[in-house]
């Protein structure tokens, strides 16, 4: 009786450790495939921006901008401001910030 009881336990052990190996493999799978589709995403939209000749033109003043906190206000950045807030209306963020990202391309 022994004997099935740990072929039993044995076959019980391999059948469970199988299970929660493609467990944790379906779960991996779906991980990196929602990471990869959100830096995709991410990945777009900042392509989209370092090809933005305006955007690209007001790095210059966004770095004064920034640099004087935000007294220095060059034409260009202004144009840039309005450009990607008319390209994304939802777009959060104060002008600091988003000369910041600039600065960032």
């Amino acid at each position: 009786m022994t004997a099935i009881r740990t072929l039993s336990l044995a076959t019980l052990l391999v059948l469970a450790g199988t299970a929660s190996a493609t467990s944790f493999v379906v779960t991996t799978d779906a991980v990196v495939r929602s990471l990869a589709a959100s830096s995709d995403a991410t990945s777009d939209a900042s392509s989209s921006l370092r090809d933005d000749k305006i955007v690209l033109a007001a790095r210059d003043d966004a770095a004064s901008f920034v640099a004087s906190q935000g007294v220095i206000r060059g034409v260009r950045l202004e144009a840039a401001l309005q450009h990607l807030r008319q390209q994304s209306p939802a777009l959060q963020g104060d002008d600091m910030q988003l000369a910041s990202a600039i600065l960032s391309l």
